[in-house]
């Protein structure tokens, strides 16, 4: 086996569709790797930081691996804007196929090498192959809290599959559903959440078709209190959240005709644990920490009006986490996980204490454009 990594590009493509093709077969409809060799989502537009980058992992011709990286730039507090890539959507025919088990490994090394700074982000948990691999590989790892916000608590009783997981737990849920007392229940201990929080006062929220030169005072004003937080300036938004986008509601938080924040919320894509809810997610936020209730109360006020059953979000900081659980909502277990390569571990020292300062929401790494 003679693997050489590369570039992905217009000549793979046809390998790439084989590859796909195999893995699908083997393992799961789902796993496959991107048709095209051009990004769709944040190609390479003139000198901007941020974009994604394709390579395939190639054997006389055969494409036997694919994984992308998301370059962008974070601000860290004493030394600026630094450059970093996400390492996303790996792929190995070592899935399927013992022969080339090897190849993951490969890729991460291959990844490393063009940016030492790496992370990656997700990943389903500590028991999956790919944290495992990059603990091993001396990533320092750390998960980010869940949090979510029942709306319609009759709709979660009767439609929320990840709980509904016996015969015994569907009786129960049913009955809660049917008779109020579920309803009762979930309200009620949302309500005691909320029991001591005084609604922010002097707050206006209006919705932007997009992000423009106001956003930039919000990014340099705040950055400094976050021990490390991806540059969220207006260009960088607009990359993101595009006004052509119409997935994403674009929030704009004043306080006495004052910008304090933003928010960007959404609905998420159908999953088969949620059943048939129709699922929000505060996919993104930004304001100083000490103004995080008020942009958080924001978000979720928009989702409700949204009608979605089920509200859900990601946050690293603790001052965000605090501001979920004020404004009602419940931390649940979390499989999402932010692993930071040796290199940018080093820039980010002391890992281990500094992450809960770190500020990273579902947005980051390969969250966008509807994978929230």
């Amino acid at each position: 086996m003679a693997i050489v990594i590369q570039s992905y590009r217009p000549e793979h493509e046809s390998a790439v569709e084989e590859f796909n093709r195999r893995l699908q077969a083997a393992a799961d409809p789902n796993l496959v790797f991107y048709k095209t060799s051009a990004p769709q989502w944040l190609p390479k537009v003139g000198d901007h930081p941020l974009y994604n980058e394709y390579f395939v992992a190639v054997d006389a011709g055969i494409v036997r691996g694919a994984y992308a990286l998301k370059h962008e730039r974070v601000f860290v507090p004493g030394q600026g804007e630094i450059a970093v890539a996400c390492y996303h959507h790996p792929l190995s025919e070592g899935i399927v196929n013992r022969t080339y088990a090897a190849v993951g490994a490969l890729m991460v090394r291959d990844a490393l090498l063009r940016q030492p700074l790496l992370y990656a982000l997700g990943m389903g948990g500590y028991d999956h192959p790919l944290p495992k691999m990059l603990k091993a590989l001396g990533s320092s790892l750390a998960l980010l809290p869940f949090f979510f916000k029942i709306v319609h608590p009759s709709r979660f009783l009767k439609e929320m599959q990840a709980l509904r997981t016996s015969a015994l737990r569907r009786i129960l849920m049913d009955i809660g559903a049917a008779t109020g007392l579920g309803w009762l229940a979930l309200r009620g201990a949302q309500n005691v959440k909320r029991a001591r929080w005084t609604r922010s006062e002097g707050v206006d929220v209006s919705r932007v078709p997009e992000f423009s030169d106001w956003a930039d005072p919000l990014w340099l004003q705040a950055r400094e209190q976050y021990r490390m937080a991806a540059v969220r300036d207006s260009a960088t938004l607009r990359r993101l959240y595009p006004a052509a986008d119409r997935h994403f509601t674009r929030l704009r938080i004043q306080r006495n005709q004052t910008d304090i924040g933003w928010a960007v919320v959404g609905e998420r894509r159908k999953d088969s644990k949620y059943g048939s809810m129709t699922v929000g997610s505060i996919v993104d936020c930004w304001a100083s920490p000490e103004d995080a209730i008020a942009v958080i109360e924001a978000a979720t006020r928009e989702l409700e009006a949204q009608k979605v059953d089920l509200i859900v979000s990601n946050q690293s900081h603790l001052a965000w986490g605090h501001a979920l659980e004020r404004c009602g909502f419940f931390k649940g277990p979390s499989n999402f996980i932010f692993a930071a390569s040796k290199k940018y571990a080093e820039a980010l020292h002391p890992f281990a204490e500094n992450c809960r300062t770190f500020h990273i929401t579902r947005a980051d790494g390969d969250g966008l454009p509807r994978n929230f």
